[in-house]
């Protein structure tokens, strides 16, 4: 995924490599875990792909607790780590599967009717190409979802003051549901959702390993932040920790 990418393979092998625990049951109230389900249960959905998926938890997800076909794309799929997922979800080896290519440089073979990513297309300094490349394996009035971060908030503030390295790896122009809608129209998509989603929020990556004062102002925003808008419940720009797109192939 060379293409206009704003991290390497060297990244994710580090970043990867410094996350053994995700070899676990992978729960089945993950996160987006419930608009899976139900596209998959009122769309009649048989097979799936997750792009830029590694280390796979939602493939593992869609596999095990939806029963259809599940597939993994990504650049770099940190095999054992896989395997030892797989295991810890009692699924045996090659119940799914895994493509490790280049985006860009694969055509697909097929086509499915779910193609899915979460926090992909804002690692990119032009989210086009990769939203047409989501399209590429769609079939025939198959769904497109695809979430990220949005950084254009609170959320946003905390990444530039305590993590400002993590915050350079992400395309704030890509965080725009009224940019991101008209990019998919313009590619022929029927957009049913594009929207700010999610209660307040915010979070630090390998929190674990920042500096106390990070931590503490961290968690102090969150506290608060959670105090004072509990009685608004909004998606909005300002709080909400995440953009939704689903469209479909029209």
């Amino acid at each position: 995924m060379k293409e206009n990418t704003l991290t390497d393979k060297e990244f994710w092998e580090n970043y990867w490599e410094n996350k053994p625990d995700l070899a676990a049951p992978v729960p089945k109230n993950i996160l987006f875990g419930d608009t899976l389900t139900k596209l998959v249960r009122e769309n009649n959905i048989k097979s799936s792909i997750e792009l830029g998926g590694f280390p796979g938890l939602y493939a593992v997800f869609i596999k095990k607790y939806l029963g259809i076909e599940s597939c993994l794309l990504d650049y770099f799929i940190h095999k054992p780590l896989f395997q030892k997922l797989l295991q810890a979800n009692e699924l045996k080896e090659g119940a799914i599967e895994v493509l490790e290519t280049d985006l860009f440089q694969y055509s697909p073979s097929r086509v499915y009717d779910l193609v899915y990513s979460f926090g992909l297309i804002e690692h990119f300094e032009d989210p086009k190409p990769v939203l047409k490349k989501h399209i590429e394996f769609l079939s025939e009035k198959g769904f497109l979802y695809i979430t990220l971060p949005n950084f254009r908030g609170v959320n946003g503030w905390i990444q530039k003051k305590l993590d400002p390295s993590n915050l350079a790896i992400h395309n704030l122009g890509t965080m725009d549901p009224v940019l991101l809608k008209s990019y998919l129209e313009e590619m022929g998509m029927e957009v049913l959702e594009s929207r700010y989603i999610g209660k307040f929020t915010v979070w630090l990556e390998d929190e674990k390993n920042k500096p106390a004062f990070s931590k503490i102002l961290k968690g102090l925003v969150w506290y608060a932040g959670k105090i004072l808008t509990r009685p608004f419940a909004l998606n909005s720009r300002l709080y909400s920790p995440y953009i939704s797109l689903l469209a479909i192939r029209s």
